[in-house]
């Protein structure tokens, strides 16, 4: 696992050596205004307007996001081995660790990495380590002593990052990566703030409330791997149906984790399971806590099941449209995670 709280309080001083691995002629990442505070002013998260539905919310993200890329396939193709002056050794190992840490930690992402073309593995191998590190903030072996400060340092440093003040040889990889792709910097901010419900939250009281939290913690990764992927040339579809299908297998994804891990959520004390859907169906907390398989439960999880296969739907739609060289890691991602559900309602 890794040492995460120490990542999390390293000094700013650290990041001058940083420094030599970032690309000084090249495009800067995608940032946020900054105010004097080091709060974001111009990107506000999708929890900003609370009158409106979660998914209006996370539509006006999607529009942003789709935008971007929109920008880039207007302009001329980017090179992506134009040299830059900063020490290749240095980044290209910067690089080779990230994939270390995922061949480690997530070896079916790994493997479906290699599907992919170097350069588009090595932008994946450096956007999943920061997403591992920061779901490891609240899910990891020092879980119990993360504070909101520590989420607030975090994140500070996730707008140093943007900004090309990289901490350590992984931050620098992510920096050159979003130097190369029009990666903007809300999903990550977004992702934060699933943490932070985390770490303040036990229950979501409708879908509502939940698909926003699925947006956070996995819609989100969607959203930062579609500039990777690359939408393909002859692609009719456009760049927010793209973007839409890639929210959509994130979210379907994250359903299909939640109603995998029921058991394994309760004995930690959550409950991610809509409570009104819950209470509609008959059931409470302490039959989820007990754990006891009967009629009412079985029905309920079929309605469940039921709706994460049509967000599924959804997002197969947009698999095709991917460029030829990034779409079979992502039919297998799609196929295997539905392939859960089929196994959740054999299993009983």
């Amino acid at each position: 696992m890794f040492a995460v709280l120490l990542w999390v309080v390293c000094p700013v001083e650290n990041a001058q050596p940083m420094l030599s691995l970032v690309p000084r002629n090249g495009r800067r990442g995608r940032s946020c205004k900054l105010s004097s505070t080091g709060v974001s002013t111009a990107c506000s998260s999708a929890v900003a307007h609370p009158s409106r539905s979660s998914e209006e919310r996370v539509y006006e993200v999607v529009l942003k996001q789709a935008a971007l890329v929109r920008e880039q396939r207007g302009e001329s193709a980017l090179d992506l081995k134009k040299p830059i002056e900063s020490d290749w050794n240095l980044l290209n190992e910067a690089y080779q660790r990230c994939g270390e840490v995922n061949a480690e930690y997530a070896k079916t992402f790994y493997l479906g990495t290699l599907l992919i073309t170097p350069e588009r593995r090595r932008a994946f191998w450096a956007i999943a380590v920061w997403c591992r590190r920061t779901d490891e903030l609240v899910d990891g072996p020092n879980a119990s002593h993360i504070t909101p400060k520590a989420l607030e340092s975090w994140d500070k440093r996730l707008n140093d990052l943007f900004q090309g003040r990289p901490y350590d040889m992984y931050d620098a990889a992510l920096f050159d990566t979003v130097a190369k792709y029009p990666v903007d910097i809300q999903p990550f901010k977004d992702m934060m703030e699933g943490m932070r419900l985390d770490l303040r939250k036990s229950r979501y009281e409708n879908f509502d409330e939940l698909y926003l939290y699925c947006y956070y913690v996995a819609g989100t990764v969607g959203l930062m791997s579609v500039p990777v992927m690359g939408i393909a040339p002859e692609s009719k579809a456009s760049t927010e149906t793209v973007y839409n299908a890639a929210l959509a297998l994130g979210i379907a994804n994250q359903l299909t984790n939640i109603l995998r891990d029921v058991g394994e959520d309760a004995r930690r004390g959550r409950i991610y399971l809509p409570q009104e859907e819950l209470a509609l169906a008959g059931l409470s907390d302490d039959d989820i806590f007990r754990g006891k398989v009967t009629d009412k439960w079985r029905n309920f999880m079929k309605g469940q099941i039921k709706r994460a296969t049509k967000i599924f739907d959804e997002a197969e739609k947009g698999v095709g449209e991917l460029n030829s060289t990034s779409r079979w890691p992502v039919w297998a991602s799609l196929l295997l995670y539905r392939q859960i559900l089929d196994t959740i309602e054999a299993n009983d």
